[in-house]
C-alpha cells in the first residue's frame, strides 16, 4: 500500500508523470523490437513499437510547456558564481543554454510536422538533437570530473574529515560519488542514442535496432527513477 501511495504521489507532479511515461515508452521499445527481431510478422511487436511511438509523441507535446521552466532556471543559475569549481561552473553554464536552444528547436520541428509551420522539420529535429547531444556531453564532462575529485578527496581527506563526524563525511562523500556515476551512466546511455538519431554518416547514427535504442532509453530511465527515489527519501529523512 505504501509502494501504491508513494507511486500515485509521484505521478502527481509533471517530472514523476514524465519519468514514467518515458520508461513505458522504451520498455515497449525494447520488447517490441526483440519480437519484430525475432520475427518481423510480430503482431505485439509492431504494437508495443506503435506503443512507444505515441509515449514519445506525448512527451514531445508536454514538453512544449518546459520553455519557461527552464528559462527560470538558466536565470537563477546565472554564471555559476556560487560554484566553488571554475570547470564545473563553466560546463553548468554551457549545458544550461544548450538545454535553453534545445526547447525551441523540438518545438519548430514538432510545428512542422504537425503542418503548423511550413519549414524543414529534418533540419530542426537534427539540430534539437545535436544540442541535446552537446548537454549530454556536458553532463558526462561535468560527472567526471566531480567523481575525479570526490575520489581525491576520499584519499587525501582533508582536516574536513579528521575532525567531528568523519564517518559521516565520509559516507555523504561516497552517496555523492554513486549519484555522480549513476549519472554519468545514464548521460552516456542517452548519449549513445542521441547520436543514433543524427542524420546517417555522424559516427553510429541510424545504425540501432529498435531494441537496442529501447535498452539504452530503459537503462537511462530506470537509472532516473532510481535516483528520484532516493532524492525522495533523504529528502524525507532530512525532514
Amino acid at each position: 500500500m505504501a509502494a501504491l501511495s508513494g507511486l500515485a504521489s509521484a505521478l502527481e507532479s509533471y517530472r514523476g508523470r514524465d519519468r514514467l511515461i518515458r520508461t513505458l515508452g522504451y520498455c515497449c521499445q525494447l520488447v517490441g523490437g526483440i519480437l519484430v527481431e525475432q520475427s518481423a510478422r510480430s503482431e505485439v511487436g509492431t504494437r508495443l513499437l506503435a506503443l512507444s511511438s505515441q509515449f514519445s509523441h506525448c512527451r514531445t507535446i508536454l514538453r512544449l510547456f518546459d520553455d519557461a521552466a527552464m528559462f527560470v532556471y538558466t536565470k537563477q543559475y546565472g554564471l555559476g558564481t556560487e560554484e566553488e569549481d571554475i570547470f564545473v561552473r563553466c560546463v553548468s553554464v554551457l549545458g544550461n543554454l544548450a538545454d535553453q536552444l534545445y526547447y525551441p528547436c523540438e518545438h519548430i520541428a514538432w510545428a512542422s510536422d504537425a503542418k503548423i509551420l511550413h519549414v524543414d522539420s529534418a533540419w530542426w529535429w537534427t539540430l534539437s538533437t545535436a544540442f541535446w547531444g552537446l548537454s549530454l556531453l556536458l553532463g558526462i564532462a561535468r560527472s567526471l570530473w566531480m567523481v575525479l575529485k570526490l575520489r581525491q578527496r576520499l584519499r587525501s581527506p582533508p582536516a574536513a574529515f579528521t575532525s567531528q563526524r568523519p564517518r559521516g563525511k565520509r559516507r555523504t562523500v561516497e552517496a555523492q560519488i554513486r549519484s555522480e556515476a549513476l549519472a554519468l551512466l545514464s548521460n552516456l546511455a542517452d548519449l549513445a542514442n542521441a547520436v543514433h538519431w543524427l542524420p546517417p554518416g555522424v559516427l553510429w547514427a541510424g545504425r540501432f535496432p529498435p531494441w537496442l535504442v529501447g535498452l539504452l532509453g530503459t537503462v537511462s530511465s530506470l537509472l532516473s527513477v532510481y535516483q528520484a527515489v532516493q532524492a525522495s527519501g533523504q529528502a524525507d529523512a532530512a525532514s
